[in-house]
């Protein structure tokens, strides 16, 4: 059962591995202005957390068949029990999860950063959203009538 463990461990951390690349390419996207490839970030995203999801669920059930409760006590002690190499293991996935939440939460800044900036951008523009030009062509001047001398 400790090599079932371990095999899940290594899955998992493979997957957070995938996920921490993705952040990061998400983030230089976002650095670069290229944000029409968000789109096919965000559906890599997506489905590793649906997998991470499935994975955790899998090696949950495992530590609950070996004895141990399910949740973070059980998986430490699971981890323990399974031996050195799943121990490491689990504590490079522990710190790999740790990585990945702060790049979720450095990326979800930028994002809302870009939001602001944005609703910032249109705010001053359709406030200041006056007509350069007339019905009849001619160049309005801001706060007046002005005096067309051009036209005679």
């Amino acid at each position: 059962m400790s090599a079932v463990l371990l095999s899940h461990l290594l899955a998992e951390k493979s997957c957070v591995e995938e996920f921490l690349d993705v952040l990061d390419d998400e983030a230089q996207a976002m650095q670069a202005g290229l944000f029409a490839d968000l789109g096919a970030l965000t559906e890599r995203k997506s489905g590793l957390l649906d997998r991470m999801a499935t994975l955790d669920r899998a090696r949950e059930s495992t530590q609950v068949a070996m004895g141990f409760e399910p949740g973070r006590a059980g998986a430490d002690a699971a981890a323990t029990a399974a031996g050195a190499t799943a121990r490491q293991t689990w504590a490079e996935l522990l710190t790999l999860a740790e990585r990945a939440k702060a790049g979720n939460h450095r990326n979800g800044s930028m994002v809302h950063g870009q939001l602001d900036f944005t609703r910032n951008a249109l705010h001053y523009l359709q406030a200041t959203a006056l007509p350069f030009y007339g019905p009849d062509g001619i160049r309005r001047a801001v706060g007046g009538g002005g005096t067309r001398l051009a036209l005679g």
